[in-house]
């Protein structure tokens, strides 16, 4: 399977919790995956092949959720290439 790029934003909906403290729960369940992964701003990207990004991606929702959030919105942007590996490094290299 090719390797791809995710991109996941979630945003937390607690009346009690922390959304910042919610999130890194979130950012913890990925670095814990052990995928090459950037934390930004606005988003996390991973990268991967996309079964177990996918995979990672709802255990960092499930995460959230079991945290203390009531509600969690999750938005997700994806490069696939038909025949060939996506990776952050050729996006991005040349920044570095």
């Amino acid at each position: 399977m090719n390797t791809i790029n995710l991109g996941i934003q979630i945003v937390p909906k607690s009346k009690t919790a922390d959304s910042y403290s919610l999130v890194d729960r979130a950012i913890a369940v990925i670095r814990q995956s052990g995928v090459n992964h950037t934390v930004t701003p606005f988003e996390t990207v991973m990268e991967g092949p996309q079964d177990l990004l996918m995979e990672i991606a709802r255990k960092a929702q499930e995460a959230v959720l079991e945290a203390g959030a009531e509600e969690v919105l999750v938005y997700y942007r994806m490069q696939i290439r038909k025949d060939d590996d996506v990776t952050m490094a050729e996006k991005t290299a040349k920044y570095a």
